[in-house]
């Protein structure tokens, strides 16, 4: 029988042994500022990154430590595995997959691997957006339970150098590495969608979890003028999973950041904000602090797509914000897909199925 997991703050506290507090201050929210003129967030003093000790990673750890070796061998994987369609397996992502077929709210995982995953995904998010996440992975699975059409794989060994946990599923790729990938934001590139209104959402995407982050956008092509405008509107989008690096010499579309006034330029740091802040704040920051490797949004472009205009009123659903190892690409028609590739080094490859 499939157990109903707790969704309620004191009840998860009561399954997973966690004073609340204790888990908001592990999970915070970066709420700095952009310091000495740079289109960032202030570098946190502690490392920038996730670690062995972050409680998703111990939650990975604990994990594992309950897995049967018949387990083990379903869903655990050699660092370096490649699959024979997909490739390096640890590295994919894609719209709607499942990395193992067993899924976690099924007879294959015990009450208590359930609730560790669940601590799992919890410990990857923001808390201010662990409700949101719940609601799109309901309405993203009729109505379904969190856990009952997403799948986890593990690779290398936990609490080692390398190793890296990935939770999967319909407009789902989450991943917790300890570190272990140095150069790369979110242990890898992610993704998150939503189809809140159906599959060809309505105009204004009522009730998308995630379209606050384009409304943001849009209000800086509001605030661009008309020759800005132009620079910066595109006529057909790229192919959605098309999200690889191209490095210092690559030609991004769309208008350079360094071309905003500053009152503009003020205003994409609230888009970057609401981009990174639906995750937990050790992903976040070292996504920030990737970006200012790379030279921050300054050596970045945005773009909007005339192509997959809902409703043809010019309020844009697709947009791209795009450095030399940075690619933020939301593509809003029909429903909500956005596809995030973020690293220090713009010579990892890309290993994505749209």
């Amino acid at each position: 029988m499939e157990r109903k997991l707790p969704v309620c703050p004191d009840c998860e506290a009561a399954v997973f042994g966690l004073d609340r507090r204790d888990f908001l201050k592990s999970a915070g929210v970066t709420a700095a500022v952009a310091a000495a003129g740079l289109p960032l967030f202030a570098t946190p003093k502690v490392q920038a990154a996730p670690s062995v000790k972050s409680a998703a990673e111990t939650a990975v750890s604990a994990l594992y430590e309950t897995l049967t070796d018949d387990q083990k061998k379903d869903i655990c994987f050699d660092w370096d595995y490649k699959d024979p369609k997909r490739g390096l397996l640890r590295t994919f992502v894609s719209n709607n997959w499942q990395i193992t077929p067993k899924h976690i709210r099924s007879e294959y995982y015990t009450k208590k691997q359930q609730d560790i995953i669940y601590h799992i995904f919890k410990g990857l998010v923001n808390p201010d957006w662990y409700a949101k996440f719940l609601r799109q992975l309901k309405d993203d699975t009729e109505g379904k339970e969190w856990g009952a059409e997403q799948s986890i794989a593990i690779f290398g060994k936990p609490g080692g150098d390398k190793f890296e946990f990935v939770m999967t599923g319909r407009h789902m790729t989450l991943r917790a590495d300890g570190y272990s990938n140095k150069s790369v934001a979110f242990g890898g590139p992610i993704f998150y969608g939503h189809a809140a209104s159906g599959f060809n959402e309505k105009v204004h995407h009522p009730k998308n979890v995630f379209w606050p982050q384009a409304e943001l956008a849009n209000k800086v092509y509001e605030m661009l003028d008309d020759k800005q405008q132009k620079e910066a509107l595109i006529a057909k989008r790229p192919k959605e999973a098309a999200v690889e690096f191209h490095g210092e010499k690559g030609t991004f579309p769309g208008i350079p950041v360094a071309k905003l006034s500053d009152d503009q330029k003020k205003h994409m740091q609230k888009v970057l904000s609401a981009l990174i802040e639906p995750f937990r704040k050790e992903d976040q920051d070292e996504a920030l602090e990737c970006l200012k490797k790379q030279g921050g949004l300054d050596k970045c472009s945005l773009a909007f797509y005339e192509e997959g205009d809902i409703g043809k009123e010019q309020e844009w659903d697709n947009g791209r914000l795009e450095g030399p190892s940075c690619v933020w690409y939301f593509r809003g028609e029909p429903h909500v897909h956005v596809w995030v590739n973020v690293a220090s080094d713009p010579s990892i490859p890309l290993n994505a199925k749209g």
